[in-house]
């Protein structure tokens, strides 16, 4: 594709990277990203995603901006709080980069709607933060074929897998390292044990870097392994996962064929 004058200004440290380059520059400007999510998670994933000029950002969330959730969420300012968080992420990203076309969708995931909505995505990205949300993304991925880069928080921790179970080779699924959704309650919230905001962005970052990795085709993927992050201790493991031939949803014998698990 021919670039304009400020395409080639807003990118040119892109473009000088030979992994990147013209062409892979191209390739962001033409992908279509979901994100999940416009909170702690979904903030810097949707900034960096903006700032790096993928074309078509997709937010999906149901919630208003709460004065809570500033100390983390930094795509949001105080004068947004009340606003729905598609439309101040929305407004943002426009200040950021008005060339990206942003999609929103005030909403909650649900079995009903996710399935038409990952369709329209070439990669999706989980900012949830609830187990449902995240059984229900992987699953839809997965039937989907669309690669699901997906993190978690809580406190001081961190965790981001890239999951594509649909393509051959020894890489799991969301259920293939965590069956089911524990019990609820069994596992504390952000807002009941807390979480470091900063980490956010660490985790956040990472994820966006999986994304634009995905998207152009480059480096070591994630998919097969789980990173771990420790921010008091400030270390990160890689951990390898496997396949579960036994994973009712992408095992040997599959009992999971369609999303009506979710439709409850």
């Amino acid at each position: 594709m021919d670039f304009t004058d400020e395409q080639i200004n807003r990118y040119a440290r892109h473009i000088l990277l030979p992994e990147v380059g013209g062409e892979g520059q191209a390739k962001l400007l033409n992908a279509k990203v979901l994100v999940v999510g416009a909170g702690g998670l979904g903030s810097p994933i949707l900034l960096y995603l903006a700032a790096a000029g993928v074309g078509t950002i997709g937010v999906i969330d149901d919630d208003a901006v709460d004065l809570t959730n500033l100390q983390r969420q930094i795509v949001h300012v105080t004068n947004s709080v009340g606003v729905p968080k598609v439309e101040s992420a929305a407004k943002m990203l426009a200040q950021i980069n008005p060339g990206v076309k942003v999609n929103t969708h005030e909403a909650r995931l649900i079995a009903d709607n996710a399935a038409e909505l990952i369709a329209q995505y070439d990669v999706v990205t989980d900012g949830s933060d609830n187990f449902d949300t995240k059984f229900l993304l992987n699953d839809a991925c997965y039937f989907a074929r669309k690669p699901l880069v997906t993190g978690a928080i809580l406190r001081f921790a961190g965790q981001v897998f890239t999951f594509k179970a649909y393509e051959e080779g020894d890489t799991p699924c969301y259920r293939c390292i965590f069956r089911e959704p524990p019990p609820a309650g069994s596992v504390p919230t952000c807002a009941e044990a807390g979480v470091l905001g900063a980490l956010c962005g660490m985790i956040g970052s990472t994820q966006a870097t999986e994304i634009i990795k995905e998207i152009l085709g480059i480096g070591e993927s994630l998919a097969g392994s789980l990173l771990v992050c420790d921010a008091l201790s400030t270390t990160f493991r890689k951990i390898k996962a496997r396949r579960d031939a036994a994973c009712p949803l992408c095992g040997d014998r599959p009992t999971i064929t369609d999303l009506s698990i979710h439709a409850k």
